[in-house]
């Protein structure tokens, strides 16, 4: 079974990017290139950081109207993700074209709740109800649009599994079991650790700053995928 740990290589240098990526590329099983990354690095960035061999996760949260997204996705072809992300919150036309333009090996999955908020933040946007129940809700929605899968926390993983049997389910706001305290949360609400998230159901866990920022980002790598 391939590592399906991915890393959130959200770094604002190009170079202080690849020298981290090449540290840990025996421990993880792609990268994960977000909004700070590819504002900063663009086009340029995806192509050098492609060069270490690891499939690339695209992280740009689409969120527009149909035909702008699939504009986008288009636009992306050339760099030949593995997989991207659009907001599920875009509705069913918009996830439908966003994958019917999406590269042939490319899987397009919508976001459903974001793991810095929870149900406190919902209320303030006016959507009621927790965060369980909406994702579930955006997650028949993707299904219906025939997307690949969703990115959830790792407390929604587990009841999405059971509605969407070969769903692919990306979970990020992972922490290891030994770095749970508040204090290393950062701005994340809904957290599970990285063992926890696969024996629910998930596909890829999405892994940023307990390997990001140890001491030994290798040795921290190496000691989540040992938990696996």
């Amino acid at each position: 079974m391939s590592n399906p740990i991915y890393l959130a290589l959200d770094l604002p240098r190009l170079d202080a990017a690849e020298a981290l990526a090449r540290k840990v590329k025996g421990h993880i099983g792609g990268l994960k290139l977000g909004l700070e990354f590819f504002c900063a690095h663009g086009h340029h960035g995806v192509h050098e950081i492609h060069k270490l061999g690891l499939p690339i996760f695209l992280d740009l949260k689409l969120h527009d109207i149909p035909n702008t997204v699939a504009a986008a996705m288009q636009a992306i072809h050339v760099l030949e993700p593995a997989i991207v992300t659009v907001h599920a919150a875009g509705g069913r036309a918009m996830m439908e074209d966003a994958k019917a333009a999406a590269g042939e090996h490319c899987k397009v999955v919508a976001v459903t709740v974001l793991t810095s908020l929870d149900e406190n933040d919902l209320a303030r946007t006016g959507i009621a109800g927790n965060p369980h129940d909406l994702a579930l809700r955006l997650a028949e929605l993707a299904q219906e649009a025939r997307l690949d899968g969703i990115v959830c926390s790792g407390h929604e993983v587990a009841a999405v599994h059971k509605q969407w049997k070969d769903g692919y389910f990306v979970v990020p706001g992972l922490r290891p079991a030994n770095g749970k305290a508040h204090s290393a949360l950062g701005d994340q609400k809904r957290t599970v650790t990285p063992r926890e998230a696969r024996d629910a159901g998930a596909s890829v866990l999405v892994i940023g700053r307990p390997i990001s920022r140890a001491d030994d980002p290798a040795a921290a790598a190496r000691a989540i995928e040992a938990t696996l």
